[in-house]
């Protein structure tokens, strides 16, 4: 899929510029983390799985869980960073797929 090539290149440079803030601001008491959400449904993914039939299936096959993601399941996942339980947590990218392609 040479189309996904860019998205996945500028993917895996946040993963490498994420872990460079960190090291750069660790000394400054700033943790930098990362977030890399799955197949979430919203309004954008719902359209488009209107018009690939069985994307929104394969995409739930793919997840140890069993479905897409949501919102708040994201949304957990970066509050979850920005509280005070994360504070020993730095340069990490959390993989909130539900653990797909494992």
């Amino acid at each position: 899929m040479p189309h996904l090539l860019p998205y996945a290149a500028s993917k895996g440079a946040l993963e490498v510029f994420t872990r460079h803030l960190a090291q750069r601001l660790g000394p400054r008491g700033i943790a930098v983390n990362a977030v890399a959400p799955g197949m979430v449904e919203n309004a954008r993914t719902r359209r488009d799985m209107q018009h690939s039939p069985g994307l929104a299936e394969y995409m739930a096959g793919v997840s140890a869980l069993g479905r897409l993601g949501t919102v708040e399941d994201i949304a957990g996942a970066v509050a979850f960073l920005a509280a005070g339980d994360s504070r020993w947590i730095t340069g990490q990218v959390i993989d909130a797929t539900g653990g797909s392609h494992l």
